[in-house]
């Protein structure tokens, strides 16, 4: 980056990073343990869908906040790029740098401790390391709930969940994870540690940095800690599955339980038959719920408090929607099992179609008033391209769909590569008309930098390249993620 007159960085000429090389990692030893050190194996270059393949020069896993701080410190003023990597579960590439000098590959996988927990305050303190389901349990062993949840949360890491703003299934009641999070560690690109860990509800003093972090994809500063909200455990919990005419009907169903459970709903998926057809195809041995598979039918679950009977409410929605012509059958979970192999089916259902192999994939996000007519006018349009499967379930409470388009049986995804882009612009541009969103829940990374520049606002884009300069001028930080690079 030259500089002008007065001593500044022009900002308009490319920024050059240099690679992470053995000298780096020389002068690292001197603030950072042997143990640190990573080989730069394949897991660490791959991504679940397969469309990259990365590099890095040199990989690390610091165990404190000041171990992170050394390595920012050293690779802001070697000017060498860091790409922070949580547990490698994103879906848009923001794991992976598959070109451009090879970064350091800042792990947090030894970064996993539990550092306190307060259960009065419904509040627990985690490193940024912490496997998801690792914290579901630390919450479960004092009583109490902490409600993100995606498929992925065996292997997925909290610090990833927050810098790509998860939502998963249980949105509908308990938002996304920033809304989940009362505070943040976090270390910036020049290595200045940013101590936010707060266990308040209510702190306006000045910019909340904390929420310009979460949802920054490792672009801002890398998140090392978190203050986790935690709810009460609900009484009951209840879990249905009811067969849908359409998902115009599964709105109105949705519509239906709330007035009847009010926030008791903490989740309603839509599904549709592919998504069972797929498991058949590819991963056999889940147990399938229906004798004859439904074109469209949702998946309801509730948590209800003292008193109230989580089976009982279920029926008596079942019965209203009935009358109504809402439902055509349904099933109540009976016990803990069934309702585990209920969940199992929707959070199978992202394996069984990454083994089919999707031509497009889309993360998409709608005005819940519009979400049926989208569904029929994105099928029709997709529909005259060529001749598709499409796989479209999603988080229907918060309108949240994932719309995929996948190959005739038989059939690859290869054998369309020349439909992939003409797809997901023909869809991106009707979801834009609609005014909703092109990345709903899984970020930008680099899989949607076009699509951001396509559809943003140019005025938030502005503001978000002048953040991006001011906390990052060398550009360090996860280079060519959300942003392009210059």
């Amino acid at each position: 980056m030259a500089l002008d007159g007065g001593g500044r960085r022009d900002r308009n000429v490319a920024m050059t990073l240099n690679p992470a090389t053995p000298d780096l990692a020389r002068a690292l030893r001197d603030h950072l343990p042997e143990r640190a050190f990573r080989e730069v194996a394949p897991a660490y270059l791959e991504e679940p869908r397969g469309r990259w393949a990365g590099h890095a020069g040199l990989v690390v896993a610091p165990e404190t906040v000041e171990q992170v701080s050394a390595v920012l410190r050293a690779c802001n003023a070697g000017r060498v790029g860091v790409l922070p990597y949580g547990g490698g579960t994103g879906l848009v590439g923001g794991q992976i740098m598959p070109d451009g000098p090879a970064p350091l590959l800042l792990s947090m996988e030894r970064m996993t401790a539990i550092r306190a927990v307060y259960p009065e305050e419904n509040v627990m303190v985690v490193e940024a390391g912490a496997i998801l389901s690792d914290i579901h349990d630390a919450a479960t062993a004092v009583d109490r709930l902490f409600p993100l949840s995606i498929a992925a949360k065996g292997s997925a890491r909290i610090g990833g969940n927050l810098a790509t703003n998860a939502g998963g299934v249980n949105v509908l009641r308990y938002g996304n994870a920033r809304d989940l999070c009362l505070g943040l560690e976090v270390v910036l690109a020049d290595g200045r540690i940013w101590s936010g860990l707060s266990r308040l509800r209510k702190d306006n003093t000045g910019y909340d940095m904390r929420h310009l972090m979460i949802g920054s994809e490792g672009t801002l500063g890398v998140i090392t800690a978190a203050s986790l909200k935690l709810v009460p455990r609900p009484a009951g919990e209840g879990t249905a599955l009811m067969v849908v005419e359409s998902p115009a009907a599964a709105l109105s169903l949705l519509s239906m339980a709330r007035d009847l459970m009010g926030e008791g709903v903490s989740a309603f998926e839509l599904m549709h038959a592919n998504g069972l057809h797929f498991l058949t195809e590819t991963l056999p041995d889940i147990r399938q719920p229906f004798t004859e598979i439904p074109d469209w039918f949702v998946l309801i679950d509730v948590g209800l408090a003292h008193g109230l009977d989580p089976a009982a409410a279920l029926e008596t929605l079942f019965e209203r929607a009935l009358d109504a012509g809402l439902v055509s059958d349904g099933m109540i979970a009976q016990n803990e099992t069934q309702r585990h192999q209920f969940w199992e089916v929707r959070e199978q259902i992202p394996e069984a179609n990454r083994r089919v192999g999707a031509v497009s994939s889309h993360d998409i996000s709608l005005p819940l008033g519009l979400v049926a007519d989208y569904i029929t006018r994105a099928d029709a349009l997709v529909g005259s391209i060529g001749d598709f499967r499409i796989n479209c379930f999603g988080h229907l409470g918060d309108g949240n769909l994932h719309y995929n388009v996948f190959p005739l049986q038989g059939q690859s995804s290869a054998d369309h590569l020349n439909s992939r882009d003409h797809v997901k612009h023909v869809l991106h541009d009707l979801v834009h008309e609609m005014g909703g969103s092109v990345s709903a829940e899984h970020g930008i990374g680099r899989l949607k930098i076009d699509d951001l520049e396509r559809y943003g606002d140019p005025v938030k884009l502005a503001m978000m390249r002048a953040i991006k300069a001011t906390l990052d001028p060398e550009g360090i930080l996860n280079p060519g993620a959300v942003l392009r690079r210059a």
